[in-house]
């Protein structure tokens, strides 16, 4: 897939440009930006990561599949307002160690669904039926961002599969130490209003603005992420209106996961800040946090090396000793 145009239009760029001058935080990455040491750009050529399709409740759900068979199985949840996609750079590292599966969360991603799923009851009843239809177990469940609910959820109300978790920078606690531009979505109906106008080319190119500290993503992965939300934010900011229901609906039971959990966050995150994964750390029986360092909300894509290191180190041996 090559992306013969520019996903993001001028006036996707005017719009996000808007937005970033209300959002005080994005001053703070703009510096950090300009002090990185370690620009990445995306690896040329295809994806490493074979999409496929399947459908699971109703739901066309897409998914993708690689590793080694035999291997410990490692599943990963798409974060908004990416996709799947955004693990092509982490991929290469894990194929020889680990067998993959790699999952767009209903209503995420390329995967079907609207407003009915953006609850993180919703998420982790289809997230369960795709684990049970896939032949799925004792698997290690990545799940950043809007995945870390969906883990937790899956963990504590679920008769799970799971062997480990690995979260981060998703909401899970209260107080949820959030950027401005989270607490607008989630506490304004007008700016909910003003993100589903705005459309998904400029909820995208904000994103990317406001969560990267060192990558640029390519234009064949922007495209991606732009056509996974087109027409599709009006359902997406259902999952904030909803937000300190889906908080509440983890947040009591955290203590009662026995489940070993890794916990990671970016520094430098401004959507959702690192005050909030050091709380989550005290809450849970077994865990551990990695911080990573001048690194922002999509620090699987920040310092791919650096995560999928994490991963490895976890999964081969970590987990059995949080």
């Amino acid at each position: 897939m090559t992306a013969q145009f520019d996903p993001i239009t001028a006036l996707d760029r005017v719009t996000a440009s808007v937005l970033m001058r209300l959002t005080p935080e994005h001053a703070e990455i703009q510096q950090a930006q300009r002090r990185s040491k370690e620009p990445l750009e995306a690896h040329p050529g295809p994806f490493a990561m074979e999409p496929d399709f399947v459908v699971v409740t109703g739901k066309r759900l897409r998914y993708a599949r690689g590793g080694t068979e035999g291997k410990p199985i490692v599943l990963l949840l798409s974060p908004l307002p990416q996709s799947i996609l955004c693990f092509d750079q982490i991929w290469p590292f894990m194929v020889d160690r680990f067998e993959l599966v790699a999952l767009d969360l209903p209503g995420f991603g390329r995967s079907e669904g609207g407003a009915e799923v953006m609850t993180a009851e919703a998420q982790s009843e289809i997230l369960d039926a795709f684990v049970r239809q896939m032949d799925l177990s004792d698997f290690h469940l990545v799940g950043p961002d809007v995945g870390t609910p969906v883990a937790l959820h899956y963990a504590i109300h679920r008769e799970h599969r799971a062997r480990s978790l690995l979260v981060g920078d998703g909401p899970c606690v209260t107080p949820s130490v959030n950027g401005s531009i989270i607490d607008r979505a989630v506490n304004s109906r007008f700016w909910r209003t003003l993100f589903r106008f705005g459309g998904a080319g400029s909820f995208v190119e904000g994103a990317n603005r406001l969560a990267y500290v060192n990558y640029t993503p390519s234009r064949d992965e922007v495209a991606d992420y732009v056509a996974s939300y087109r027409g599709r934010i009006g359902a997406v900011m259902e999952w904030f209106r909803a937000y300190p229901q889906i908080i509440a609906s983890i947040e009591p039971h955290l203590a009662k996961i026995d489940l070993p959990v890794q916990i990671f966050w970016g520094e430098l995150d401004q959507l959702l800040l690192v005050k909030t994964a050091h709380s989550l750390h005290e809450r849970l029986k077994r865990s551990r946090l990695e911080i990573f360092e001048n690194c922002g909300h999509f620090s699987y894509q920040d310092k791919p090396e650096d995560f999928a290191a994490m991963i490895a180190d976890w999964v081969e041996t970590g987990y059995t000793q949080a």
